[in-house]
């Protein structure tokens, strides 16, 4: 096990060779600084364990060098214990308000020391085993807000996402009077993908064509993995041209697309698309006039668009 590495800042020359020889009898590294700056600079250059910090320095003072420690991002978990040979509470206290960790009235025995320095390697290590602690939690808070929006093969959102996302757009658009467009986009003939290729080959077409139909969107369109082989798109600030030009772009970027398993072959999409109306005026209703476009481009012959949309 790595020494505890202990910065005394003293100023006392006969005081730091003393408090030195009795912290190296104890098994500790020791770093010697005789000024507020030196310790700072020291503290910078290798981050001590505890910090032994004499009240009274020359220059900038011991509650300036706590302050400046305990304000810094990157050192203000490290513990300070204040020397003081100040009797006053104020002067004891004033330490304390900076951030001092202790405080060890001089003199001070070797016993005094070493017990004060246990106590506040023990607290630091408590200290930081909780703040990691609380790291991988907030990690895994984090995770799991991931996994329960987001589908776990493609990393697109997943259809209870994008139902939360389409409810709040829809009343958006509702108040401010835009459109909104829907895309619901099959991909053709997966099934013979899986039972040629295998279901890991499908898993990775799902995960190609998932990325081209993300980038074929704005950043302001959402969308998601609908279930199976079926992507949803949701285009706010949309009408009918508009989105048919978007569809057209997915299309043409699918079906030009080489995919590692299969570099001989092409894959291709059908896609419905609907619009928000005085027809179509609830989401469920533009979702569903969506998936009925799909139906009729898909018994058309596939690698299509067919529109619902009564808007131009």
């Amino acid at each position: 096990m790595a020494k505890a590495r202990i910065l005394l800042v003293e100023d006392s020359e006969a005081q730091a060779g003393i408090t030195n020889e009795a912290l190296k009898r104890s098994g500790y590294e020791v770093v010697l600084a005789g000024d507020g700056i030196s310790a700072i600079k020291a503290v910078v250059a290798t981050p001590p364990d505890v910090v032994l910090l004499d009240l009274i320095l020359p220059g900038m003072s011991g509650t300036e060098v706590c302050r400046w420690i305990k304000h810094n991002n990157d050192t203000k978990g490290i513990p300070v214990i204040m020397l003081t040979s100040l009797s006053s509470v104020n002067d004891k206290a004033s330490g304390i308000k900076a951030g001092a960790d202790d405080y060890l009235p001089k003199p001070y025995n070797e016993i005094e020391l070493n017990a004060k320095i246990y106590a506040a390697l023990r607290t630091k290590a408590l200290q930081d085993e909780l703040r990691q602690k609380n790291k991988q939690l907030s990690e895994l808070l984090a995770k799991m807000g991931t996994l329960a929006i987001t589908d776990p093969l493609t990393g697109l959102y997943n259809r209870r996402q994008f139902d939360d996302v389409l409810e709040a757009e829809w009343k958006k658009s509702q108040r401010y009077h835009y459109h909104v467009s829907c895309l619901l986009a099959d991909i053709d003939f997966f099934k013979a993908v899986n039972d040629t290729y295998g279901h890991k080959a499908g898993d990775l077409v799902l995960i190609e064509i998932g990325n081209i139909l993300k980038k074929s969107i704005r950043d302001v369109d959402t969308i998601a993995r609908w279930g199976g082989e079926e992507f949803i798109v949701m285009l706010p600030h949309t009408d009918k041209g508009q989105s048919l030009l978007a569809a057209q772009r997915m299309l043409e970027k699918v079906s030009v697309h080489e995919f590692e398993q299969f570099p001989d072959k092409r894959l291709t999409v059908s896609i419905g698309l609907s619009c928000s109306s005085p027809s179509v005026n609830t989401k469920e209703q533009l979702v569903e006039e969506a998936d009925k476009a799909l139906y009729e481009a898909k018994k058309n012959g596939r690698n299509r668009i067919e529109a619902h949309c009564a808007i131009e």
